[in-house]
């Protein structure tokens, strides 16, 4: 009898114990639903080849200032639309490098200095994308009349001198040692640099199509 009491008993207290825990279940706050992972709709859009990029400068170059690698980078002043529709907006970061830095000689040759961009990330959003330009070059002016100004000044000052000393002979002789100090002056002398500043727009050209991801 004593066992019959003690075996009801555990089973009264087992079901009381289910009663209760299905009672909190219940009474719990009920779980929030996860929000849906929502992903933003794209196209691909091909920018082609030829399309021109104007990249305005955020740092300058120079044949004198830089160095082959050395980095450059722009922002682009001017949208580039395809069928009426943005594909790089304005502020896009491009990014390359210094291809060409060659600095004048003293015999002759001028300044020359050519940058490439290879990558653009479009404005805001993270994604890079490799692409391929044209390389953009500048070229010092040309100092022929200058060195041409620099030699005949000298030589017609020795042939004054000449001229003083002992007529027509000696203005020859003069003429002579004038133009010779004239080109040891060119001669010594490098050309004209060039340097490209800050802010400057560069038009840089494709050459092979740019393949990017817009907004639908």
């Amino acid at each position: 009898m004593k066992t019959l009491i003690t075996r009801a008993s555990m089973v009264t207290g087992l079901t009381a114990a289910i009663l209760f825990a299905n009672v909190a279940v219940e009474t719990a706050a009920p779980a929030v639903p996860a929000s849906p992972v929502t992903s933003r709709a794209t196209r691909q859009v091909t920018v082609p080849a030829g399309t021109v990029l104007r990249l305005r400068l955020n740092r300058g170059f120079g044949s004198d200032i830089s160095r082959v690698e050395d980095p450059v980078s722009a922002t682009l002043s001017s949208p580039i639309t395809i069928d009426g529709r943005p594909v790089l907006r304005e502020g896009s970061l491009a990014s390359g490098y210094v291809s060409e830095a060659t600095r004048p000689g003293k015999v002759k040759g001028r300044g020359r200095v050519a940058v490439r961009f290879t990558r653009i990330t479009p404005a805001g959003n993270d994604a890079r994308y490799n692409m391929q330009t044209r390389s953009w070059v500048a070229v010092a002016p040309a100092t022929k009349k200058k060195d041409a100004l620099t030699i005949g000044a000298p030589a017609a000052g020795g042939a004054v001198v000449g001229g003083i000393l002992g007529g027509k002979k000696g203005a020859g002789i003069g003429a002579l040692a004038g133009g010779g100090a004239g080109t040891a002056v060119v001669l010594t002398t490098r050309g004209k640099d060039v340097r490209i500043g800050r802010g400057t727009t560069l038009a840089v050209r494709l050459t092979a199509p740019l393949t990017v991801n817009v907004d639908q």
